[in-house]
């Protein structure tokens, strides 16, 4: 589109809750203690492989620390989310950004869905199901009450939005 009916895509407006970082640290951490550990045991208990499994425990426990420390605060700088009268819109990624847009004609259903982590730390994800065939578009680590208000809001504009009908 040119002209004065064009839009320029442009970030969306909102972060998340920065206890989000917090929460994909300790998922890091998670995912990363369960491996070591088992390296770890296996190599006090298997005294002929001790090294090569000691090795890569620390090699792993090295790696999951700094993703810990490192990811989740580039990931809270990425991602982005908004919604107006007439779409969601959510950025998120890492090395590959991926910008999803879902018009409020298209949305099917809206769902709040917690996690013991994130009830842990007080978040919760926004589900927005469309017909796309790419699935749903997800608005993770946000503030569990601003989640439920967010899922509110997206049920009464849906509500008031004519279906699409093409």
């Amino acid at each position: 589109m040119t002209g004065e009916g064009a839009r320029r895509l442009r970030p969306p407006n909102n972060t998340l809750d920065r206890r989000a970082i917090a929460w994909w640290r300790t998922q890091w951490l998670l995912l990363t203690a369960g491996p070591v550990g088992v390296l770890a045991v296996l190599g006090a208990l298997i005294t002929p492989a001790r090294v090569w499994l000691l090795v890569p425990a620390v090699v792993l426990a090295v790696l999951g620390l700094a993703c810990a420390a490192l990811i989740p605060g580039w990931w809270f700088r990425v991602h982005r989310w908004e919604v107006t009268d007439e779409a969601v819109y959510v950025r998120t990624g890492f090395f590959w950004q991926e910008w999803r847009i879902a018009p409020m004609s298209r949305i099917q259903t809206v769902d709040t869905v917690r996690g013991p982590l994130e009830q842990l730390f007080k978040l919760a994800t926004v589900i927005v199901t469309t017909a796309s065939s790419k699935g749903a578009v997800r608005i993770e680590g946000l503030d569990h009450e601003l989640a439920a208000g967010l899922a509110e809001q997206l049920t009464q504009i849906t509500q008031a939005t004519p279906g699409d009908a093409t």
